[in-house]
């Protein structure tokens, strides 16, 4: 069975190789955050911007103002409780005191919840105790997180005034060109990695239609023929009668 054998490793040795070429690939890509003259702060595959300084001239914002200051982003959402963690725990770097940090949520008609403004549904929260939206009208309720306890708490989009910005927008990741997103990266590398598996599975079903030829070309023969048993060696019944005889002879009478 060399042939089955031979095709075998030959679809191990390719099947390595374009694992390793995905790893490099992969390790090809490096993520950065905008270069636009304002402080961004990186975290995971994210960037966020802490509004302050010369920037933030009215101190104090509502919704639409709020989502102003951020021109080719978004305001903050949060995902998870490291995200939530993460903006209390860089806030002191940034503001003095107590800051209610807007957040980038607004209430969707289609599934009568919150939603984020990249499209993404609220999974993760972290109200405030006795927070509820039944002193709003849903249209008109938005949401601040407070940056010293990280806990949110429903507010009017049009009444209310906040005094915490951050914007928030994915990392830009570079290969050849410095223009492809995160979002480009993932779809490239998805299809990059289906690829690599439809290869695998064309060089398994190689294999195994040259096996099932070769087991046609040679019928009776089987994978476990390639392991042969060898019996011990032991002398031809001719060799042993010989060797009984001489010893007859030598010992005499």
């Amino acid at each position: 069975m060399e042939l089955p054998q031979k095709n075998g490793r030959r679809a191990a040795s390719l099947t390595c190789c374009l694992c390793v070429l995905l790893l490099q690939l992969q390790a090809a890509w490096t993520g950065d955050c905008p270069s636009d003259g304002r402080t961004w702060v990186p975290f995971k595959d994210r960037c966020y911007h802490f509004v302050h300084g010369e920037e933030d001239k009215l101190k104090v914002y509502n919704f639409e103002s709020a989502k102003s200051l951020c021109p080719h982003s978004e305001l903050l959402s949060i995902q998870s409780a490291e995200e939530n963690d993460f903006v209390v725990k860089y806030s002191p770097e940034v503001w003095k005191g107590e800051v209610n940090v807007w957040l980038g949520m607004y209430y969707d008609t289609n599934s009568e919840g919150m939603m984020w403004f990249d499209e993404e549904p609220v999974k993760f929260t972290n109200w405030e105790p006795g927070s509820s939206p039944s002193d709003f009208v849903p249209m008109e309720t938005c949401v601040a997180v407070h940056s010293d306890t990280g806990k949110w708490e429903r507010v009017s989009c049009l009444d209310d005034l906040e005094n915490g910005v951050v914007c928030e927008t994915a990392q830009i990741w570079f290969f050849f060109s410095p223009h492809c997103t995160h979002t480009h990266f993932k779809y490239y590398f998805g299809l990059l990695s289906g690829l690599v598996i439809l290869c695998i599975i064309a060089i398994v079903a190689v294999s195994v239609v040259l096996w099932f030829l070769h087991q046609r070309q040679h019928p009776g023969s089987s994978v476990v023929t390639g392991f042969e048993y060898h019996p011990p060696f032991r002398a031809p019944d001719g060799d042993r009668s010989c060797l009984v005889e001489a010893e007859e002879l030598d010992g005499g009478p």
